[in-house]
C-alpha cells in the first residue's frame, strides 16, 4: 500500500494534489469488499437491490433481487450474466440493442482503470470469443455506468416490464457498485420523463 494509505487517504492526496479522484485503486484488493451493514441495507429496501464488487462480483443482495430470476437463482458475477449468460439475453429483453451496448462499454471503463484484475480480464476475453458480444465490443459507445437508464426486462414473478436503475458506489470500494432496480410491469415506460430531482 502506497505510504501505508487508506483508499480515503488514497483519493484525499489526490484530491489536494490537484489531479481529482485517483486514476486507479490503490491495491489491486481495494473495492473488493464492503462494510458488513451493506447486507442489512438492502435487505431494507423494497425495490430489487444488490451490491457488486468492482468485477461484478455479487456481494450482497435482497429478497426482490432474487425474485427476479426463475428459481431465485442469482448470477454470481452480474456482468457475465448480462453479457454471456443465455439466461441473461433473454431476461433482458432486446439485449442486441437495449442492452449489450451499454453494458459492454462498462467494461471497458473498468478495464482501463484495473488492467491487470484477472476477473475483468477473463470476462473481455469471453466477450472477444463470443459471435454476439465481439462486435458491440468493438463499436461500444461512451457509456460507463446505467444510472438512471430504463429498459425492458423480463421479471421471473411479474413478468415483461421497464426498469429504471439506480446506481451509487459504497465509498469505501472504488469500483464497488450499490444498484437499485425500480421496476413497472408492464409496456410503458415508467421514468421516461421524470424530471431531475433538485434542491429546492
Amino acid at each position: 500500500m502506497i505510504l501505508g494509505l487508506n483508499e480515503q487517504e488514497w483519493t484525499s492526496l489526490c484530491r489536494y494534489a490537484g489531479i481529482g479522484d485517483p486514476p486507479g485503486p490503490l491495491t489491486p484488493a481495494s473495492g473488493k469488499e464492503v462494510p458488513g451493514v451493506w447486507q442489512e441495507a438492502v435487505d431494507g429496501m423494497l425495490h430489487p437491490a444488490y451490491v457488486t464488487d468492482a468485477s461484478w462480483e455479487l456481494i450482497a443482495h435482497n429478497a426482490p433481487f432474487a425474485a427476479l430470476f426463475p428459481g431465485g437463482n442469482v448470477p454470481r458475477n452480474t456482468m457475465r450474466w448480462m453479457v454471456l449468460d443465455p439466461g441473461g439475453r433473454h431476461m433482458l429483453t432486446d439485449w442486441h440493442t437495449a442492452w449489450a451496448p451499454l453494458v459492454l462499454p462498462q467494461l471497458r471503463a473498468a478495464l482501463a482503470t484495473r488492467p491487470d484484475d484477472p476477473i475483468l480480464r477473463q470476462l473481455e476475453q469471453e466477450v472477444l470469443a463470443d459471435p454476439d458480444c465481439a462486435p458491440i465490443w468493438t463499436g461500444a459507445v461512451a457509456h460507463i455506468h446505467p444510472d438512471g437508464d430504463e429498459r425492458p426486462l423480463l421479471h421471473a414473478v411479474d413478468g415483461p416490464g421497464w426498469v429504471t436503475m439506480c446506481a451509487a458506489q459504497p465509498m469505501t470500494a472504488p469500483g464497488a457498485r450499490l444498484i437499485v432496480l425500480v421496476f413497472h410491469a408492464g409496456e410503458a415506460r415508467a421514468h421516461a420523463r421524470t424530471p431531475a430531482l433538485r434542491a429546492p
